[in-house]
């Protein structure tokens, strides 16, 4: 099986470098999947969980990601986000402290931009807690 040159960039960190056999993503009308060879294109990265399997036969890695944009290109894959993290490192009392928050927020009298920023929110906090298995009802 083929594979490609994967790049995953936060702000805060260089994620993963490495070659990649298969990237599942979560693009603006559901989930996208990029293998070798596959076409160039730019497209944007919704906030949910992007899943890569760095060898053939192993196991999908799985990060929670905020929204960014990805790059294909001549077999490489550049994927630049405003934050990735693995389920593992997600403190589950602050992502359902930034959901109650976000809530709140939404609740209240806002600007168009205040809105948008608050279902941001609100879509991360729940994309992180899902990642760890926490329920979360969409209230």
């Amino acid at each position: 099986m083929s594979s490609f040159e994967l790049k995953i960039v936060a702000c805060d960190r260089l994620f993963y470098q490495g070659e990649c056999h298969s990237l599942i993503f979560p693009g603006y009308d559901g989930e996208i999947e990029i293998m070798a060879n596959h076409a160039p294109m730019v497209t944007m990265v919704e906030i949910g969980e992007l899943r890569y399997r760095p060898e053939e036969h192993a196991d999908w890695q799985k990060v929670i990601v905020s929204d960014g944009f990805i790059q294909v290109d001549h077999n490489k894959v550049n994927v630049t986000v405003y934050s990735a993290e693995r389920p593992e490192e997600i403190d589950t009392f602050r992502a359902e402290a930034a959901m109650e928050r976000a809530r709140e927020q939404l609740q209240q009298k806002q600007s168009i931009k205040e809105y948008r920023i608050s279902q941001a929110s609100l879509a991360r906090a729940m994309a992180r807690l899902k990642s760890t298995g926490v329920h979360t009802d969409p209230k």
